[in-house]
């Protein structure tokens, strides 16, 4: 992966990070950079979901779509509102 990779999945991270805030019911203060890794580590979420809801027939790990990767991101943010505080 190289730098071209990196800012790629800043910044899908981002619109991923976003896009959960704005489904998600009421307000969630976070700045660039958290929204950023939010948008990562909920596309991270995303893939553990559907790779267990439907098995590779390799075995292998799932990539997430949008879809998945907003809600997880939305796991997220219910997750530190929640409990993180």
């Amino acid at each position: 992966m190289g730098i071209l990779g990196i800012i790629g999945m800043i910044i899908v991270g981002f619109i991923v990070g976003v896009l959960a805030r704005w489904f998600y019911p009421g307000t969630v203060q976070m700045g660039f950079w958290m929204t950023a890794a939010l948008g990562v580590a909920g596309s991270l979420i995303g893939g553990v979901i559907t790779s267990l809801l439907w098995k590779a027939p390799d075995g292998k790990f799932h990539r997430a779509g949008w879809i998945m990767s907003v809600i997880g991101a939305m796991i997220l943010i219910w997750g530190y509102l929640n409990f993180g505080k």
